[in-house]
């Protein structure tokens, strides 16, 4: 058995990895898949879709390398996290479209348990807001707005899962109904510090336990493929959520290791050890991944459209053809033109938590041109990263000193560039930018004695480094601006 096999199951793709005893990827297959807007700020995907993409990509890696089960040492799953399934246990079918994390249409109801003093309760117990963001609310309106699903849930006939759980429902054909830590602690529903579905969110979201997975550690052997379509007798040994998977990738173990992948959204996470810091600033404590007793808690910031402005960019507005062209064209002016791009396409994450918000350009003028939208469009991620980490400073005791980064748009070096100068800090790019399911790999070949974990610390390899290049004086007329523009794009719809 020489390798392990990691499904990254992202939020326009799916792709399968495969892993060397190096940690060296020696086949890689993707897939895109079809993104469902039935209403304005709502995002759906179709779970069967989904499943099917995941497994295509995992027959063409196991072809590819003239593979059989028996190659493989073991699987890693990472997944989009938050994205809700519910679907019938006897059938496997799924009863709805899956709800996406960047799903909108449970906004009022956050709202309306916010405002019944709801939230303090909720983030003592999950380290989480009340947001639509996460999968609780999601799950709610799928039992009262798909007909008969209610009844049938509590009769214990369906089954809800993130994304993991229903690739393990699907890759077992029904035999594991399971999650696992890191996931469960974006539901809503899980008590972080107590590690257990909670009663009182249960019947606070009026969600029957029934429908609920089992939650395992991150890092064991669940179970065997039973799958034909993909191979049966291979062992499933890692699950954990994308960002927390990207987290284990960067090798960021250490309290007070930071990364920052730059995926769709832009997700900076901080390695906070055996302790769950309560943020002050609205930031989101979460479990980074359990491996055998030993729990490790992250603190966290989410930015809903990171990469997903540049394809909007490209396919909504035309801007340009190709993602990796905004580098190009963003560069062919010296700076914004006085352009603010806040992209509120599907609300404010943190720190503002505004679902009602929406995107904004400020700043147009005659002289304005595509290049400017395009930079705009580039110095948002950064701001918009630049604030989760002002407030995660605040939050936290030790200095963050060094980002560690990841993800598609990590490649773009103007954009790179200009976080280190709007955050003053040193930012260090990896050989290997898919940490995301590199993560999941290291999980996976641990629970099965594929590495050691020292062995793992000496993989991680500087690829670039970026330091801050940018006087004072501009940093805080850039930030002015930013600031300004973000206010006025709160609160739009009502």
């Amino acid at each position: 058995m020489t390798y392990i096999l990691a499904l990254d199951q992202g939020t326009s793709s799916s792709r399968c990895i495969l892993y060397n005893k190096d940690a060296q990827p020696v086949a890689v297959a993707q897939q895109e898949f079809k993104q469902i807007y039935t209403q304005p700020g709502w995002v759906e995907h179709d779970a069967e879709e989904i499943w099917k993409s995941q497994a295509d990509v995992f027959k063409q890696v196991m072809k590819e390398k003239s593979l059989k089960p028996s190659d493989i040492a073991g699987i890693g799953i990472t997944n989009q996290r938050e994205t809700t399934i519910i679907w019938d246990r006897k059938t496997g079918k799924p009863i709805h479209n899956a709800i996406v994390w960047q799903d909108r249409r449970t906004a009022d109801l956050c709202t309306r348990l916010k405002e019944q003093g709801f939230e303090p309760l909720v983030q003592a117990k999950t380290g989480l807001l009340l947001d639509a963001y996460f999968s609780a609310t999601k799950i709610t309106w799928l039992l009262d707005n798909v007909e008969g699903a209610r009844a049938k849930a509590e009769r214990g006939e369906l089954a809800f899962g993130t994304i993991d759980s229903w690739l393990v429902w699907n890759l077992t054909q029904g035999e594991l109904h399971i999650t696992d830590v890191s996931n469960a602690s974006r539901t809503l529903l899980y008590n972080i510090e107590e590690l257990r579905w909670d009663e009182e969110l249960l019947a606070l979201f009026d969600i029957p336990p029934a429908l609920l997975p089992a939650v395992k550690s991150s890092s064991e052997v669940y179970g065997l493929t039973l799958n034909p379509a993909i191979g049966a007798g291979m062992p499933i040994s890692a699950i954990a959520g994308d960002q927390q998977a990207a987290l284990f990738g960067q090798l960021c173990y250490q309290p007070g290791m930071a990364k920052c992948t730059y995926g769709t959204g832009s997700f900076l996470m901080m390695n906070t050890g055996r302790k769950k810091i309560t943020s002050k600033h609205r930031l989101l404590s979460t479990i980074a991944w359990q491996i055998g007793d030993e729990v490790t808690y992250a603190l966290e910031g989410s930015v809903f459209m990171g990469g997903a402005v540049m394809q909007w960019l490209r396919d909504g507005l035309l801007v340009f053809k190709k993602a990796s062209d905004s580098e190009v064209l963003a560069n062919s002016v010296s700076d914004n033109g006085g352009v603010y791009f806040v992209p509120a396409l599907t609300g404010l994450g943190a720190p503002h938590w505004d679902s009602h918000a929406r995107g904004a350009i400020f700043g147009i003028t005659r002289g304005t041109t595509h290049a400017h939208l395009a930079r705009a469009a580039l110095e948002s991620i950064a701001f918009q990263v630049n604030e989760i980490l002002q407030t995660m400073r605040q939050d936290c005791d030790e200095p963050i000193t060094q980002l560690r980064i990841d993800g598609g748009a990590a490649n773009n070096n103007l954009m790179v560039q200009f976080q280190a100068g709007i955050s003053n800090i040193n930012i260090a790019r990896p050989d290997n930018l898919e940490t995301t399911a590199l993560g999941a790999a290291y999980l996976a070949g641990l629970a099965v004695g594929f590495w050691k974990m020292e062995e793992l610390k000496q993989s991680w390899h500087v690829n670039q480094a970026f330091t801050p290049n940018l006087p004072s004086e501009q940093v805080n007329a850039l930030k002015h601006y930013w600031q300004k523009a973000v206010e006025r794009s709160k609160n739009w719809t009502e």
